[in-house]
Parts: C-alpha cells; sequence; structure tokens
C-alpha cells in the first residue's frame, strides 16, 4: 500500500525526501540507545499478553482443582449420570472459561494493562462463562455439586483479578525503568507535541513514548527537534510522508493533536492509509484534567462531539461530605489517641515552645481560620523565616532540611502526624478530610486569575498534592492537583485518595 502526505487542502501527495546525513545518523542512534529500530512497534504486547494468559489458566486450573478437594476432599468423585470425575470436569471449565476471557476482549491491546476496563471485561467473561455452564447443565439435565461451584467461581475471579493486578504492577515497573513501551508520532503542532511529550514522561505508566512529530503542512526545514533532555525527538515537515515519518519514529501509535494540520478530510485518509499497518490511531481533544465521568460523546448534525459536564464542586459542599467528614475525622481522633498524646508529649519535652502550633490560613470563599499542627519547628522559627525566604522564589515557601525542624519534628513530618490535630478543624467545620492544600494569606494575595477557584470548596488534611508528591511539587503542580479536584470531585474519588494518602504517609514519599 503506498502512503501520502496528508495537506491542510486535503488533498494528499507523494514526496520522496529524505532525512538529512547527519540528522539521520543521530536519530538512528538515538533509537538504537532506546531499544527501537526492532521492526515490531509493540515488541512488549505480545510478551506482556503471553505472560497474562499462562498466569489466568494457572489462576484457573488452581480455582477448580482446589474446589474439587475442598468439596470432595481426596476422593475421586463424579457427577451422577457421567464417567468424567470432578477433576476432568474442573479442567474443561478452566478451559472455558480461559476461552471466554479471550472472546470477551480481555487480552486486547486496547485495554491489557492499562485502565478499569480490563477488570470489567475478567469480570464480565467470567460471569458469562458460569451463566453458560448453568444453563447447559440445565438443559442437560446434569446436576452439578452447587458447593463446588460456590467455590470454583468466587476464588476464580478473585484470583484472576489478582493475578492481573500483580502482572500491571509488574508491567509499569519495566515501564518506569523504560521499557514495554509503544512509540508513538505526534501528527500535529510543535507546542501540542511537548505537552504531550511532557505528559507522558511524567506518566511512564501510560506506556507511551513520544519519539517523533510530525507537520503535515508545516514549512520545510532540514534539521528541527524538539527541546527535550537527553532524548532526540525529530521534527518532520511536509517534505515527509507519513511512511517515512513512520519509519524515523519507529512508531506503534499515531497521535493526532490537531486536526487542522490535515485538512477537514485527512483524518478519514490517514485512518486509511494506517489500517494495513498495525498502527493504533489516536485523536487527542485536548481535554486535560477533565474526569471520564465528565465527559460524553454526542453526534449532533451527523458531527461527533464531546460534551463536557460542568465542574463537579458543588457536591463538595452537599450533606453527604459534611457528613463523612466529621464521621471520619470522630473515629480517626479516637484510633489514634494514642499517638496524639504520645507526640505531644514528645513535642513538650524535648523543646521549649507550645504543642500546638496555630497558622492562618485561608478556606472555603476567603475566610480565614486558625489551622492547628503539632509544632515540628524551634519556638522562634517566624523570627529566622525572613533569612531563609531570600533563596526562595514563587508563591509557595519550602526548604529542603529546614534548619529550624527539630528532631521530633522531623519525625511527625516524615509520617504527617504533625497534621494529624487538624481533624479537630474537621469537627469544627473548617476543614475536610480530603480537599485543596490549605493556603496562606500571603499566597493568596498572589494569586493569578483562575487560582482562586481552590478556595470554591474546604482545604483538606489531604488531597491530590498530598499523594502526588507532596513537598516535592512545584506550584504549578500544586494548582493544577487542586483544580482538578474542585472540578472533578466525588466522594469514591475521595476514598481513593485516603487509601492512596495511608500507602504516601507509611511510605515517607515526598515530606520535609
Amino acid at each position: 500500500m503506498t502512503l501520502h502526505d496528508v495537506h491542510k487542502d486535503g488533498v494528499r501527495r507523494t514526496t520522496t525526501s529524505t532525512l538529512p546525513e547527519e540528522l539521520s545518523t543521530l536519530a538512528t542512534r538515538t533509537m538504537q540507545n532506546d531499544g527501537m529500530g526492532s521492526g515490531d512497534p509493540r515488541p512488549w504486547y505480545r510478551s506482556y499478553r503471553d505472560a497474562v494468559l499462562l498466569v489466568d489458566a494457572a489462576v484457573l486450573i488452581g480455582a477448580v482443582l482446589l474446589a474439587s478437594f475442598l468439596r470432595f476432599g481426596g476422593e475421586t468423585v463424579m457427577p451422577r449420570g457421567t464417567s468424567v470425575t470432578y477433576t476432568a470436569l474442573g479442567v474443561i471449565i478452566a478451559s472455558m472459561w480461559w476461552t471466554a476471557l479471550q472472546l470477551d476482549g480481555a487480552t486486547d491491546r486496547r485495554t491489557l494493562g492499562h485502565g478499569p476496563d480490563e477488570y470489567r471485561r475478567v469480570v464480565h467473561a467470567s460471569v458469562m462463562a458460569f451463566g453458560i455452564l448453568a444453563i447447559t447443565t440445565l438443559l442437560i439435565k446434569q446436576d452439578l455439586s452447587r458447593g463446588y461451584l460456590a467455590i470454583a467461581f468466587p476464588v476464580g475471579l478473585v484470583g484472576l483479578l489478582l493475578g492481573r493486578k500483580l502482572m500491571r504492577n509488574w508491567l509499569i515497573r519495566q515501564r518506569k525503568r523504560g521499557g514495554m513501551t509503544t512509540q508513538a508520532l505526534v501528527v500535529g503542532g510543535r507546542r501540542s507535541a511537548e505537552q504531550i511529550n511532557t505528559y507522558f514522561t511524567r506518566h511512564p505508566e501510560a506506556g507511551l513514548r513520544v519519539t517523533g512529530v510530525w507537520v503535515p503542512d508545516g514549512s520545510e526545514t532540514s534539521h528541527d527537534w524538539l527541546d527535550v533532555r537527553d532524548r532526540f525527538i525529530p521534527v518532520l515537515d511536509s517534505s515527509r510522508n507519513l511512511l517515512e515519518a513512520l519509519e524515523i519514529a519507529d512508531a506503534g501509535a499515531v497521535i493526532v493533536t490537531d486536526t487542522e494540520h490535515l485538512g477537514h478530510t485527512g483524518l478519514k485518509e490517514l485512518t486509511w492509509d494506517l489500517q494495513a499497518q498495525g498502527v493504533d490511531l489516536l485523536v487527542s481533544p485536548n481535554v486535560v484534567d477533565i474526569s471520564t465521568p465528565r465527559i460524553t460523546l454526542r453526534h449532533v448534525a451527523a458531527m461527533p462531539f464531546l460534551h463536557l459536564e460542568k465542574p463537579q464542586y458543588e457536591g463538595a459542599t452537599r450533606w453527604s461530605k459534611v457528613l463523612f467528614d466529621r464521621a471520619f475525622a470522630a473515629g480517626a481522633l479516637v484510633a489514634l489517641a494514642p499517638v496524639l498524646i504520645v507526640s505531644a508529649l514528645a513535642v513538650r519535652f524535648t523543646s521549649r515552645g507550645p504543642v500546638l502550633y496555630r497558622s492562618e490560613r485561608i478556606g472555603v470563599g476567603g475566610e480565614p481560620f486558625e489551622m492547628l499542627k503539632f509544632r515540628s519547628m524551634v519556638a522562634d522559627a517566624e523570627a529566622q523565616k525572613s533569612a531563609l525566604e531570600s533563596d526562595q522564589a514563587g508563591v509557595l515557601f519550602k526548604v529542603r532540611s529546614d534548619p529550624r525542624v527539630t528532631k521530633v519534628g522531623a519525625i511527625l513530618r516524615r509520617f504527617s502526624i504533625d497534621e494529624l490535630p487538624q481533624l479537630i478543624n474537621v469537627l469544627r467545620g473548617d476543614m475536610s478530610i480530603v480537599g485543596p492544600r490549605p493556603p496562606l494569606r500571603a499566597e493568596v494575595e498572589k494569586y493569578e486569575e483562575g487560582v482562586g477557584r481552590r478556595l470554591l470548596v474546604k482545604q483538606g488534611i489531604t488531597g491530590l498534592w498530598q499523594v502526588s508528591g507532596r513537598s516535592d511539587l512545584s506550584w504549578d503542580d500544586t494548582v493544577r492537583l487542586d483544580l482538578d479536584y474542585v472540578e472533578n470531585w466525588s466522594l469514591g474519588r475521595d476514598m481513593k485518595i485516603i487509601w492512596l494518602t495511608v500507602k504516601a504517609v507509611v511510605a515517607g514519599r515526598g515530606a520535609y
């Protein structure tokens, strides 16, 4: 199949120009160093899929054998009216179950190792497999042991989900080391390509890595690439066709970030050009930090549109969240009373000053409140702050290895124990368990347009900022995460953040 350039005017033209020699040499060397140029744009998928298939098979065989052992012990038992033992029948059931997983797309490359759809398909295939088994046994009037099935089904399903989770964790670890990724060619503007590359760099678990940019209607340039540290990402213009761009990027996926560069019919032509290449086509709508439940696809006048629901911050002020906050705070204060007492005594007897540190923060609607913390610094910490601020830039004041922090304070900060008195703030109604980071008045006075939306909901003891890097985050990242929380609030998301907070605190990541 011949591939063509797709120009802005919708006309396809074939071009034969080549990559400059010195640029080609650098690209080849970079791809070799990255482990690319193998001829297979997704070399990781087949090996990972095969490993998942083996894990699924082992889990299912183990589940039916366990069910047979628990139900019948070591005895050889056959269903009434058959000459097949439950052990042999279990192997048949496991094979049918395993086949159902494949037919339902539980190992499809678009879902395997990414997103909740993989787990949903595992559950759906399992329910369907046992539904078919139940109907079949009913039609042939075969009575299987209900106790046997009551063990095999839940054990197998839980085992499958756990196996997929463990495999996914292994895949993420490999991707963070630079392996098991799919190379991607970005079709669109340079600016959007830089944003996409930044996102994939921050989230290696996505499994995509930008290795080239193609601007179909771009002016011809002989030497151009993205300004990315320690990597070479060529920017190709209209002098190259799609085939050349794919070969240079060694791409297994094409990401279109701006359809204007392709023209009105260019995207349709692109799908035809890629259909025989085994290359995935993704279209980025440039919708960032908007949760999936707020996005629906609508067809208007035979054209597809993304419908974006309004921000969900109003839900964070309803009675359900208030009730949850108060109940959680009261239960946590009772459960953590020994930790609170020991921490208070340690602060009191190891340094001069009050046990609690009271700091003015700006709360919901711009109203100030007094936030409580265990004192983790020396008594005159505020007087020493001016000497440290001279080395600070930006809105946030953060100092790694702050000399004002006491020895006990360092331990309290590492595990966020100093934040526990804020449970009292939650009971008072000043704060929430989950929410944006409580800002100082000086920070609020420096807010740029739009940042003030962080104050539409109550500030939290924890939040997305707490589980995404804590003190290691930049000001821009903190703002982005807080606004993401405000716009996409849900009680289920609060629960997830609380769980991730516990993991981050236990690990002591990003706190100082």
